[in-house]
């Protein structure tokens, strides 16, 4: 398995993979990553951006079954933000989703003191994928978003550097 920087081929399969995820568990509404407007221009979107990247996850195929992206949240105070992270629904429980993370959360202690994260309840193994990497739960959103359907939030120290890989 291959992880590397999104580009504009995989903008498509990405999509999709979020938008099938959001689906199966009915978070297909607004107030989520599903109505997110730079949906289908991921590379583009995260090209764009300072201090911010996007990576996918290859098979052997040069199929993208996942990825996951990290961009400045809170520039003042030093806060990223852990963005779209999914795995397919075939590939999940083989580790994918840890490498992806400790990718992008290698690249956020280069750039950022904390990251922060939105989620939902839902998706429990999520929840404890955040919790195993040192994230902790927080009781209330940390500023603004668009993500309104979301109901559990997580911050990480990065200044404490990542204990995975």
């Amino acid at each position: 398995m291959e992880i590397r920087e999104i580009e504009i081929k995989d903008n498509q399969a990405m999509e999709s993979i979020i938008k099938r995820s959001l689906e199966s568990f009915k978070l297909d509404i607004p107030g989520t990553a599903y109505f997110d407007p730079q949906l289908g221009e991921l590379a583009q979107f995260y090209a764009q951006e300072k201090d911010a990247s996007y990576w996918v996850a290859v098979n052997e195929a040069e199929e993208v079954v996942g990825g996951v992206g990290m961009a400045s949240f809170d520039r003042e105070q030093q806060v990223c933000e852990l963005q779209k992270l999914y795995v397919k629904p075939e590939y999940q429980g083989q580790g994918i989703a840890v490498k992806l993370m400790s990718v992008a959360l290698a690249f956020a202690e280069k750039h950022y003191d904390y990251c922060y994260l939105e989620t939902s309840k839902k998706l429990e193994a999520a929840n404890r994928l955040y919790s195993w990497f040192g994230f902790d739960q927080l009781d209330q959103p940390f500023g603004q978003s668009s993500h309104f359907t979301m109901d559990a939030w997580y911050m990480k120290d990065l200044r404490q550097g990542i204990d995975k890989s």
